[in-house]
């Protein structure tokens, strides 16, 4: 069946239809100005000034001196909703005939940019002048059919070109200091195009961003002078980047990283959408194409070429230096569960490597440094070959002895195992030492997660990887210790069910589970409660009594499922009046209540592990992380998340 030619209904637009689809142009103000601004840029204008008033219910103005529009062109062009500008105008501005050697890239590709007044009211005026004619138009948004209409049109006869766009603000009042900022910092790499806000202009010398002036010898008496920006310290972002050639107050081409057919850098990268430089001078006008859309190659074009690469280089580098922190953080972010898994001096190795690479080579992409990063942990994680040859060659007799007794009876695998775990035990003990004298060192987040994770601290019996958090156990303790519970004081509360955050406290609460003979049925046999005083606490006649009637709340609280064998330990900084040990109940004994310090437990610690640490201290004391590194370590992380598929 044949459709009908005329449609049942056409489209309907709701209210504020125009605006809501402008994003940004219509909700931030120097957003909404820099697009004014660059159709001033397009219809070849040497100069837009806006007038900025200095509160609502006034006009807001901008004005240029570019080619302008005739009635017909503004009907066409201005009222059509997605104006495809590439299509109907070509790439290029459009200049006022005074202007036909003119040349210059045009911002404009999809028609919205021109709709900026928006941002202030919703309604504007639009008076323009082009071929002996003027007209005066008035825009507003609607709703129902059209989006936006003409409410009204006058002509008039006129001389000269050019547009002025005005509208009552009733919204987004502009900083008229911040908005000259950015502007002339997105538009500061042509001579021949000044922004004005107010009346005011920034010399080049004096825009914000300016990170160096130098001038360059070209060889018999010519000279140059060259100026590198940082683009993004005046606007978020830039128009475009690159080298802007200026010979006499004009710009030669379009700004760009290559000079001749020389890349200077690649300008994906994001290096290179950050900075500017400006090269002026008066010595080349015979090198200049008569179109000025470049350079002739001649022998003083191509010793300016080289100046200004060396010069651009050198400033690249030195901006590479001073960022070579924040680029180091990021990587070293990116890798962090990497490298909490490898030892501190390889940590120190890969940091000092990123350092090394992101300050020597700035046009290196993020990628291939990750690329690179990835590859050095990888090697840190399978050290062998010949690595382990150079180790046994350096071997004395009695090491050699000592590794063949070894091999005769363990494997290797099984041996390190061993020494795996010693490694960690020492590991443990050095951070204990170091940190727990340390007032300002953050207890909670680090000495506290670090004793808790290690019961082998407290004595060989607890030494057993049967010790475990127990569901029960847990909501014995959340009810006993439930009104010193502070569980917004630590950001993995919820992550660790074995650690439990009081109000002066850490409290970790294990337990080992056993069958009943009679029943058969799985029964806490023992748990292991560890208390830990916050700050430079003490422990005293009050403490090891509060802990006695927790645990005596414990045994009665009646969510056991057994009545099992309490081991207490109360860990401080010191212990007053000898109160080292209590004990709860007779025939049967229920449990003990222990006071240690910090100190005795790294004693304790030290005797079991045969002082290996004072043996090896050189492998721990020397090897100290960088600031970098602990500061990304003590950094919260989100943590990754597993899917599971549920059983059927």
């Amino acid at each position: 069946m044949p459709l009908p030619s005329n449609p049942v209904q056409g489209s309907l637009f709701e209210e504020n239809y125009l605006v809501r689809t402008l994003g940004s142009i219509a909700s931030s103000a120097d957003v909404a100005l820099t697009e004014l601004v660059a159709n001033g840029w397009d219809a070849g204008a040497t100069r837009v000034d806006i007038t900025v008033p200095s509160s609502t219910g006034q006009l807001l103005v901008v004005t240029d001196d570019g080619a302008g529009l005739t009635p017909e062109q503004f009907r066409h062009r201005w009222m059509t909703l997605g104006y495809n500008r590439v299509r109907h105008q070509g790439l290029d501005a459009d200049f006022p005939p005074e202007r036909h050697d003119f040349r210059r890239r045009a911002y404009g590709r999809n028609g919205v940019g021109r709709h900026g007044l928006l941002c202030f009211g919703d309604t504007y005026e639009v008076e323009t002048r082009r071929d002996g004619a003027g007209a005066r138009f008035v825009v507003g948004i609607t709703s129902g059919r059209d989006p936006f209409v003409l409410r009204s049109e006058q002509r008039f006869p006129s001389t000269g070109h050019g547009t002025k766009l005005s509208v009552t603000l009733t919204r987004h009042l502009p900083d008229s200091d911040k908005l000259l900022d950015v502007l002339s910092a997105r538009f500061l790499h042509d001579p021949n195009f000044a922004v004005g806000v107010n009346g005011r202009t920034i010399p080049l010398e004096k825009l914000p961003g300016l990170l160096d002036q130098t001038v360059l010898d070209l060889g018999d008496g010519g000279t140059a002078k060259a100026i590198f920006f940082d683009s993004t310290k005046g606007a978020r972002t830039t128009r475009q980047q690159g080298i802007a050639f200026w010979v006499g107050g004009r710009l030669v081409g379009a700004p760009s990283w290559v000079l001749g057919t020389r890349p200077v850098i690649d300008g994906r990268t994001s290096i290179a959408k950050r900075y500017t430089a400006i090269v002026t001078t008066d010595a080349l006008f015979d090198d200049v194409l008569s179109d000025w859309s470049g350079f002739k190659a001649t022998p003083r074009v191509m010793k300016l070429f080289d100046r200004v690469h060396a010069y651009v280089h050198e400033q690249f580098r030195r901006v590479s230096r001073e960022r070579a922190d924040e680029t180091r953080e990021g990587v070293l972010r990116d890798f962090r569960t990497e490298l909490e898994q490898l030892q501190p001096l390889a940590r120190l190795e890969i940091s000092e490597f990123v350092e090394e690479i992101a300050a020597s080579d700035y046009e290196i992409p993020p990628e291939t440094m990750s690329v690179a990063v990835r590859a050095v942990i990888n090697l840190e994680k399978s050290k062998s070959g010949i690595a382990l040859l150079e180790k046994l060659a350096q071997l004395s007799e009695e090491d050699v002895g000592a590794l063949d007794r070894i091999l005769s009876e363990w494997s290797a695998r099984d041996a390190l195992a061993v020494l795996d775990e010693i490694d960690r035990r020492l590991a443990v003990l050095e951070g204990l030492s170091r940190l727990s004298a340390d007032k300002n060192v953050d207890e909670l987040k680090t000495l506290h997660p670090l004793v808790t994770q290690a019961r082998w601290l407290f004595g060989p019996e607890f030494e057993s990887a049967e010790y475990a958090s127990n569901v029960s156990l847990r909501r014995a303790v959340e009810k006993v210790f439930g009104r010193r519970i502070d569980a917004d004081a630590f950001e993995n509360y919820r992550r660790r069910p074995d650690l439990l955050l009081l109000s002066d406290a850490t409290l970790a609460a294990l337990a080992v589970d056993e069958f009943e003979s009679g029943s058969g049925l799985a029964q806490m046999r023992d748990v292991l409660l560890i208390e830990l005083k916050r700050g430079g606490h003490a422990i005293g006649r009050e403490e090891m009594n509060q802990a006695i009637d927790y645990v005596e709340e414990l045994l009665a609280c009646g969510l056991l499922d057994s009545a099992p064998y309490i081991r207490a330990f109360v860990v401080g900084h010191e212990v007053r009046n000898g109160q080292l040990v209590r004990k709860l109940g007779e025939n049967p004994e229920r449990g003990t209540i222990r006071a240690t310090t910090y100190s005795q437990l790294i004693r304790t610690a030290e005797q079991r592990l045969f002082r290996l640490r004072d043996r090896l201290r050189e492998r721990y004391g020397q090897v100290a992380e960088s600031d970098l590194l602990s500061k990304i370590f003590s950094e919260p992380r989100q943590m990754e998340f597993r899917t599971v598929e549920a059983e059927a």
